[in-house]
């Protein structure tokens, strides 16, 4: 797979202390993708990277803890959709929101926060979750690779079952050319692969490990 480094954008999807080992909602292996992610920022090969970074106020509708008798893991239903509830994590301002130091951050050009509304949720990048009106607002992400001229994305990152999904669906949806590095991305439910490998493929989403990158 050859990229294009003028129209190409990588997506490093909440690689955040809290999603990591040892923080509030680890992902079990999610510190295997830290040196190769490294490697390929070093590599210089695209014109474009964004870090996503959920950045959650205080009694974000998100946290069990909001909801009395509520526990992680359990599920409610917000604004007419599913959601699940998670421990405490990514509080804005706190250091398990920060993007893991090993990243080389000048490689960074811009961070996107999302999940910033108390009342709503954003597993996507490219959008927040539904709104007490029905609607899924954007974030900017999408704004922005369009006035950079990307028209093609790559995905890593956490969690290859939830923010990854939903970020390379939404992507694919609005129109970009969408890769997912499989083996930069670890998820929060092994058991979820083979499910969500057919939902990228349904959504027209490419699926690639890092090997394949030339």
């Amino acid at each position: 797979m050859t990229l294009g480094r003028e129209c190409s954008a990588l997506v490093l999807v909440d690689v955040q202390l809290d999603f990591l080992p040892g923080g509030a909602l680890a992902v079990a292996d999610g510190d295997a993708i830290l040196e190769p992610l490294g490697s390929l920022l070093a590599a210089d090969r695209f014109s474009l990277v964004v870090a996503t970074q959920d950045w959650h106020p205080s009694g974000h509708i998100s946290f069990a803890s909001r909801h009395p008798g509520r526990r992680p893991s359990d599920h409610i239903e917000l604004h007419g959709h599913d959601q699940g509830l998670c421990p405490d994590h990514c509080v804005m301002d706190t250091p398990g929101a920060a993007i893991h130091p090993r990243l080389p951050q000048p490689a960074i050009h811009a961070i996107v926060r999302k999940g910033t509304d108390r009342d709503v949720d954003s597993y996507s990048g490219f959008r927040n979750n539904w709104d007490f009106e029905g609607h899924r607002r954007p974030t900017g992400l999408a704004g922005l690779m369009r006035e950079r001229g990307v028209t093609d994305v790559y995905l890593t990152g956490l969690a290859r079952d939830v923010c990854v999904n939903w970020t390379a669906v939404d992507a694919a949806d609005l129109g970009f050319a969408t890769t997912v590095i499989w083996d930069l991305t670890r998820p929060m439910n092994p058991g979820s692969d083979g499910r969500v490998r057919a939902a990228l493929t349904d959504a027209g989403v490419r699926i690639a490990d890092s090997r394949d990158l030339v």
